[in-house]
């Protein structure tokens, strides 16, 4: 980075200052934790002669096991993207209006997760629904070991409540799917021949001005091997559009390669958003008749539906680490 033509070019230099973070979020809690272990020593020597630093040397030995236990965490992300930014999707699935408005608030819950957590996030593409809602969005969350994080939160979202839609105030049931890739640059290479995709260009549909909405600007981009199809409408330029999807392109398939690693099957992958309906969600919602959220993986609860929707979500991400080892194990 002391390098004088460091940033001549600017992609390569962020993705170096990138991984300085990622390497510092551990390197520097792992100093910090060793230095404080031998200062610890010298306090268990005060407190065999003096009793009233017990109460001192028990808060240090807590918060050194939660550094620690933090630490362990953060060696669980150790797969070959963990590093990386995220590219995350939110699509509307089972329920009409009412899904609609559910993925909306799941993309609001990343983006106030990844704010909380110091990570940038940029908006790629979002479809609006003309009711209320979205119809699909995605997003890039950037920071220390955004993907390995997110990566758990790929699957069914299933929301339980009272629907603001529905003029009899009845019990609805709805689902949105969330879809997680990494960010990655171009010096990983991902093999892909141009002859498999076919490429769609339509008009963007949404908020966006009169130019937007009246030039065929808007991507799509189909893998037509794996049938992984991308799309992009965010930008008004159809170069940068087309560039954007097939970002999210090399990322999906980049996903696929990872996850052959893991000895996971492509087919569980295509089908994986695809997925709706009672049994497939990984997380419940409820908002009636109590509030509450449930991991249907790992069992981790939490009684405050308010409090996950405004970000809240770092136990679901650690309690999928642990559950991810375990199944490992």
């Amino acid at each position: 980075m002391a390098a004088s033509d460091f940033w001549s070019n600017q992609e390569k230099a962020q993705a170096v200052v990138g991984d300085l973070k990622s390497l510092r979020s551990v390197v520097l809690p792992l100093k910090e934790s060793l230095a404080a272990a031998d200062d610890l020593d010298g306090l268990l020597e005060i407190l065999a002669e003096d009793e009233s630093a017990r109460a001192e040397v028990l808060a240090e030995i807590e918060r050194l096991e939660q550094q620690a236990e933090e630490l362990e965490l953060k060696a669980l992300l150790d797969g070959p993207h963990d590093a990386s930014g995220a590219l995350l999707s939110v699509h509307a699935r089972d329920g009409g209006v009412d899904a609609n408005d559910w993925a909306a608030m799941l993309l609001q819950m990343y983006i106030a997760w990844a704010e909380q957590h110091d990570y940038t996030v940029e908006l790629i593409d979002r479809q609006d629904n003309e009711e209320a809602g979205i119809t699909q969005a995605s997003i890039a969350v950037r920071g220390p070991m955004a993907y390995g994080y997110l990566k758990g939160e790929e699957g069914i979202h299933r929301l339980v409540r009272i629907s603001p839609f529905n003029a009899d105030g009845k019990r609805q049931t709805s689902f949105a799917a969330v879809d997680v890739a990494p960010e990655i640059n171009d010096s990983v290479e991902v093999d892909i021949d141009e002859k498999d995709v076919r490429e769609d260009t339509y008009r963007a549909s949404g908020a966006g001005g009169q130019h937007i909405n009246k030039t065929d600007s808007a991507v799509r981009l189909t893998h037509i091997p794996s049938g992984v199809v991308t799309q992009c409408q965010g930008e008004r330029s159809q170069h940068k559009n087309r560039a954007n999807a097939w970002k999210m392109l090399r990322a999906r398939l980049a996903r696929i390669e990872e996850e052959k690693r893991e000895e996971e099957q492509l087919a569980k992958y295509k089908n994986k958003v695809r997925q709706k309906g009672f049994g497939s969600q990984i997380r419940n919602y409820f908002l009636h008749p109590d509030q509450r959220v449930k991991d249907s993986r790992t069992e981790h609860l939490q009684n405050s539906f308010q409090a996950v929707m405004a970000g809240d979500i770092q136990q679901f991400l650690d309690a999928y680490l642990r559950w991810r080892m375990m199944q490992n194990s």
